[in-house]
């Protein structure tokens, strides 16, 4: 028997208020989790094209380039509120307008390398959601040089930025998360077309106002649903590209990547199974009666599901061993994850909001929030294995990298979507290793490589932040991460 209207309905509602209000990233699990969990109830349109769009394939269509005389020099931070000292690499921030009709502009900000920056690539890193922050999880949570300390006030060193080895841009995509905005309401109704056009403006205009950037190697990163954007903005790079506009793209890296919905739903399906997060029963029901490809869902899908659901109990769906924040009591070293703070985020949010810091990194002052401002997410391909592909017939490097203890987007997932791609192996599984002891594991394709990060959640550059650096440097540098003989 089919789900009823009614029936699909009220799942809506539980979905919503399945919220994890202690957990310190409820704002990004409930983003991607809910938007999972509509599209197995087919609650959201299905598109099984890849990005491939007039918009994008027509070679007559125009791009917006504005003057940028100036803008870098107005958008170089003096120094950050808070920032330690002794910091020796360049900050700036700013708006980037994109669309000058409908007043639409993306907020970045761009942190240079300590070392040798003349020299180093330069790293474009994009966080998903859809709709979440690369300046409040990306930068300030992740990979950025510096990390908010309990006081919401001071800044730390991050002694495993990204910005060691690269030249690392984070924006704020699309229109309507952070401090990115548009002056026409209907912007905030979007989805993957609009925000890789609009991403693929952005570095167009990016690259005027930073011309020593141009012909430098670029490389596109991020995760989760950065499995959409990472391959939707390179495609729309290599099929854009002209000796006119030519941006010097050499490859992408995505970490825990939504990059095929049915791989995402059998291999989280199989991962709480075999990590003991649902039951036999559950399991059983679900892989009987729940087929991902069809359009209706029956009841005996939906029975098992809800089961599943609420089998799994509260805990960081990112990182299934982490502890969470509770606003009651304040962060312990003793009873945290590898001296990880689960409250960080918490401190990131209102360092942003604070009125000194938006001053010093030119943004509007606004009520900043990690991830929202966007009304409704109209496309979403249904995979983009098409499209990567694609990518991996052009020629750019291709890896995907996934934390091991992360059921939202698991390594199942990602291994089940590798698999779909029928690449002949290359380079045999082996151990990947740093600090003497395992970091990972590698193995290689015929065009793409798949590492995993030992002992990581989702956020691979904040749960194991030394392993996440020791692995974007093998990237960059176009070869596998090292063996453990080597370490």
């Amino acid at each position: 028997m089919k789900a009823t209207a009614l029936h699909l309905f009220l799942l809506v509602l539980f979905f919503q208020l399945l919220v994890l209000p202690d957990s310190c990233h409820a704002t990004e699990i409930n983003y991607m989790r809910d938007f999972i969990r509509s599209r197995r109830f087919n609650l959201l349109p299905r598109y099984d094209e890849s990005l491939s769009v007039e918009e994008v394939d027509n070679p007559q269509s125009q791009v917006y380039i504005g003057p940028q005389d100036g803008l870098m020099e107005a958008d170089k931070i003096s120094a950050l509120p808070g920032q330690p000292e002794g910091v020796n690499f360049n900050q700036y921030a700013g708006y980037v307008t994109v669309d000058p009709k409908n007043g639409r502009a993306l907020f970045y900000y761009f942190v240079e390398s300590p070392y040798e920056s003349s020299t180093k690539p330069l790293v474009l890193w994009l966080n998903g959601g859809p709709g979440c922050s690369s300046l409040g999880y990306g930068a300030m949570g992740e990979l950025g040089p510096f990390r908010v300390n309990s006081d919401n006030k001071t800044l730390s060193i991050n002694p495993y930025a990204w910005n060691n080895v690269a030249n690392v841009i984070f924006l704020e995509s699309p229109a309507g998360v952070g401090f990115s905005y548009s002056n026409t309401s209907l912007d905030y109704y979007t989805g993957d077309q609009k925000t890789a056009k609009d991403s693929y403006i952005f570095l167009l205009n990016w690259l005027e106002r930073f011309p020593q950037y141009k012909t430098r190697d670029f490389y596109i990163t991020g995760e989760s649903y950065a499995g959409h954007y990472v391959p939707q903005l390179a495609y729309t790079i290599v099929s854009k590209n002209t000796n006119q506009n030519n941006i010097n793209l050499k490859g992408i890296s995505i970490g825990n990547a939504y990059i095929d919905y049915l791989t995402v739903a059998t291999g989280s399906d199989d991962y709480a199974w075999s990590h003991a997060l649902i039951s036999d029963e559950s399991y059983k029901g679900i892989k009987k009666y729940c087929n991902y490809k069809d359009v209706n869902v029956t009841k005996p899908c939906i029975h098992f599901l809800e089961k599943s659901y609420n089998e799994t109990g509260v805990f960081d769906y990112y990182n299934i061993y982490a502890p969470l924040c509770h606003q009651s009591t304040r962060y312990s070293p003793a009873c945290s994850l590898k001296g990880l703070d689960p409250c960080s985020d918490n401190y990131v949010a209102s360092y942003l909001n604070d009125a000194m810091v938006q001053r010093a990194i030119h943004a509007k002052a606004t009520k900043w929030e990690g991830c929202g401002g966007i009304k409704r997410w109209s496309d979403s391909p249904h995979s983009v294995l098409p499209t990567i592909k694609h990518l991996i017939a052009s020629g750019l490097r291709v890896w995907l990298y996934s934390g091991d203890v992360d059921y939202v987007i698991p390594v199942t997932a990602t291994r089940y979507a590798i698999n779909t791609l029928n690449l002949p192996v290359v380079i045999d599984w082996r151990p990947w290793c740093t600090s003497n002891e395992v970091g990972g594991y590698v193995e290689g394709y015929k065009g793409l490589v798949f590492t995993t990060v030992r002992g990581s959640g989702h956020m691979v550059p904040r749960d194991e932040a030394e392993r996440a650096l020791t692995m974007i440097s093998s990237f960059l540098q176009a070869k596998l991460p090292p063996s453990c003989q080597e370490n």
